[in-house]
Formats: structure tokens, C-alpha cells, sequence
């Protein structure tokens, strides 16, 4: 039983919240509440069942809308509750945690009032509403109360009615949260047991698709950038850089080949762009820069696995690279 003393403005403590349901708030509902001939205002069962919120499991309303229903402050009806705490239980009337408070506040807008109020305010239940029509003397309380208990049974016969589809909406919910979670432990496996890109690869002469697999993990492992500085290109690297992810820029340094120029031309028109750059003279070497690393490629890359080569990770920046080509 809640206590009579200062206790009241103090949340329950030793109980584990539960989850506060969506307030499906008309504002139509409140604005009638506060309008000043709200004597005259006759609320429906539906206008009630929109201020029903789920706290702790329970179905409740929050003091600050009984109060505007019954045309009371919310001071008032919660000293008439306190005056005859006997007749309320917590199973009828118990006081927010700062947590409950502070969702209910998230979910409803037109109580956000509530955040800067001293003390935590109090849900009633179904029985809590049925008690105070029996200490809060007004006509307009009787009545308003009645309305209110219907809406309490009316929400609860629709739960037992579609208990079955409800019970099925929350098993496939269950399922596929399980689903999910079974999926990113495989997925996690699977990236546990993929084969890494190491810092050097050799292969033998023949070994034509292991290294054009190599070469394209290292295009995908792309974030930002694909730089390749090769002397002898063709429209299979053209190919290769389209394995890079969406975003990560690609550019060829290579000698001028006007079969060249032309395959990439209609490559850039019709998927995302790849720049030419000229070589200024001629390089034996082949690097391949992807983001921050550079590789070097012991052929070129159209030529990668026909005979014995190696690429090998070096510890020189892309930008040493680089500016050597100037």
C-alpha cells in the first residue's frame, strides 16, 4: 500500500519497469479538456481510449489527464486519492520512476509538462479510476468516470478477442529476432574463416585466376580510393576496378593507347567514371594504391598469374608514389 507521507513524491522503488506502450494521443482530445466551456463537451469512449497508455504491464491513465477530464487540478485529485489512500492500493494507483516518467513524456507529446514537474506523477488503473469517482464529488467525475471505466473494458475485450493474433504477432517477432541472431553468427563465422588478404602473394606461372582473385579482394577491400600505375592496361582493368564499392574513387596511370582511350570512354558512360592519367615517361614498375597502402605488382595486372610474379605490401605512403610520377 503507498503511504501517506512525502513518500508519494518519491517513484516505487524494488519493482522492474516495464516498457511504456505508444501513446496514441489525439490532440483534439486535450485541446477539448482545456477548452473553457469544457462543461459543454461530451468525450467519447474512443476520445478516452487515445489517453490510455501501458505501464508496468498495466493499462492506465496518467493523473494530469483524469484531472482535465474530471475539470479538477491535478493537485486536487491526487490529495483526494491521499485522503483516501485506504481505497488505493499500488495495484490502483502507484507513482512513476523517473525512467517511466521520462517515456511517457517521449511518447506523449501533451504531456511533456510532466519533465519539469517537482515530483513524478501517478497512474491509475481501471480499479484506481473506479475508486475515485467515489472521492472526487462532482457530477462531471461521476459521469466522466463511467466513460472511462467503458473504455477500460472496451480495450481489454479487444485484447482477449484478437489474443491469437496478437500471441502470433509477437512469436514471429520472437522468431525473427532469433532469425537475426543466428544470421549475424554465421555471418561472423563466415568472416572468421574467409581467407585474409595477406602483404605478399606469389604465384606460379598459371596460376591466372588465383591472382585475378587476390588483385580483386584488394579492389573491394577499397574505402576511399583505387590508384593503379601500370604501363600496359586494357579493358580487363576496367573490369577488375568495377569490383570497387560504391563511392571509392579509381584512376589509371598508364601510357596513351588510342583502343584504350576508347574502351574507357564508353566504360565512363555508362557506369561510375574511372580517370586517365598520362604517364609523363615511361615506368617499369607496376604499384597498385588502394586507400593508404601501396602494393607492388610484379606485372601488370592484366597479365597477373600468366607467369611467375609477386605482389608485396610496401611501407612506402602512396604520396612518395605519387609524386615521383610528376
Amino acid at each position: 500500500m503507498a503511504n501517506k507521507t512525502s513518500k508519494d513524491k518519491s517513484p516505487s522503488k524494488g519493482k522492474k519497469s516495464k516498457p511504456v506502450t505508444k501513446c496514441d494521443q489525439s490532440d483534439e482530445v486535450i485541446a477539448n479538456c482545456d477548452n473553457p466551456n469544457k462543461s459543454e463537451i461530451t468525450f467519447s469512449q474512443h476520445d478516452i481510449e487515445k489517453l490510455i497508455v501501458t505501464v508496468r504491464g498495466e493499462q492506465v491513465l496518467i493523473d494530469q489527464d483524469i484531472a482535465r477530464l474530471y475539470g479538477v487540478t491535478t493537485s486536487r485529485l491526487n490529495e483526494q486519492a491521499k485522503r483516501n489512500i485506504a481505497r488505493f492500493p499500488e495495484s490502483f494507483r502507484f507513482q512513476l520512476t523517473k525512467e517511466e516518467r521520462d517515456e511517457v513524456v517521449a511518447k506523449c507529446d501533451h504531456l511533456r509538462s510532466l519533465k519539469y514537474y517537482p515530483s513524478f506523477p501517478f497512474a491509475f488503473t481501471e480499479q484506481g479510476i473506479g475508486q475515485l469517482s467515489s472521492v472526487v464529488h462532482s457530477q462531471k467525475a461521476i459521469e466522466r468516470s463511467i466513460v472511462i471505466m467503458n473504455a477500460f473494458v472496451a480495450m481489454r475485450r479487444f485484447i482477449v478477442q484478437n489474443a491469437g493474433i496478437l500471441m502470433r504477432i509477437a512469436h514471429l517477432e520472437r522468431h525473427q529476432i532469433e532469425t537475426d541472431e543466428k544470421i549475424d553468427i554465421i555471418l561472423d563465422k563466415m568472416e572468421e574463416n574467409s581467407p585474409k588478404i595477406l602483404p605478399e602473394q606469389i604465384f606460379q606461372t598459371g596460376c591466372v585466376w588465383d591472382a585475378w582473385t587476390y588483385v580483386s579482394d584488394l579492389v573491394r577491400s577499397a574505402k576511399q580510393r583505387i590508384v593503379l600505375i601500370d604501363n600496359f592496361v586494357d579493358d580487363r582493368v576496367l573490369s577488375m576496378l568495377d569490383k570497387r564499392a560504391d563511392g571509392v574513387t579509381a584512376t589509371i596511370h598508364s601510357r596513351y593507347y588510342e583502343q584504350f582511350q576508347t574502351d574507357l570512354k564508353k566504360h565512363n558512360e555508362q557506369y561510375p567514371a574511372i580517370e586517365f592519367v598520362q604517364l609523363p615517361h615511361r615506368n617499369h614498375d607496376r604499384f597498385l594504391i588502394v586507400d593508404d597502402k601501396v602494393y607492388f605488382m610484379g606485372a601488370s595486372l592484366k597479365d597477373m598469374g600468366a607467369g611467375l610474379c609477386a605482389v608485396t605490401e610496401m611501407q612506402t605512403s602512396p604520396e612518395t608514389i605519387l609524386d615521383m610520377l610528376k
